[in-house]
């Protein structure tokens, strides 16, 4: 296939993730020295029809039964194309008007870094970007529940684009 007949994808890229957390990302406590820095992230070719992006990070090796919300934003403007390191951290305002950073599973907004238990091993860390054909998920506010979030979430996903970022306790 050529480049031109080829079909460009939505794409999530970050000049901070580059495969395994630095101590710039990962959680500052339950053992974990780290900065708790939200990744840079941006993104590309974005699908017609979007009107608001969402982004997730999940860790599905986390030892809960249903895996570990580290951060969850939506309504984040579609003429937006990226985040800056450190837009995780709310007391920052670097997040885009409108954007909403809501619960994670460490019970409060925000972006919350790796930070699995000593020992049990590598966890993969899901950054997920997603284009939506709504503009706002109506009802929902920085102290909806993560798996709400992403009930709604999925039910407005144009297309969606990850990247994966490793850490081990």
């Amino acid at each position: 296939m050529t480049e031109s007949s080829a079909e460009k994808t939505f794409t999530l890229k970050s000049r901070d993730v580059g495969g395994q957390a630095t101590n710039k990302q990962v959680f500052n406590g339950f053992g974990h020295a780290g900065e708790n820095i939200s990744p840079e992230l941006s993104w590309e070719n974005v699908p017609g029809g979007t009107k608001s992006f969402a982004i997730t990070i999940h860790d599905p090796d986390a030892p809960t039964g249903s895996g570990f919300w580290h951060w969850v934003v939506f309504n984040i403007p579609a003429d937006i194309t990226g985040l800056d390191s450190g837009a995780g951290d709310i007391s920052k305002g670097l997040m885009p008007q409108g954007a909403v950073q809501s619960l994670t599973d460490f019970g409060q907004p925000g972006y919350g870094g790796p930070c699995p238990p000593q020992g049990h091993g590598w966890h993969t860390y899901m950054i997920t970007v997603f284009a939506l054909g709504v503009a706002t998920l109506d009802g929902l506010d920085k102290n909806s529940m993560p798996a709400l979030v992403g009930f709604n979430i999925h039910f407005n996903t144009i297309a969606k684009a990850s990247i994966v970022m490793y850490y081990k306790g």
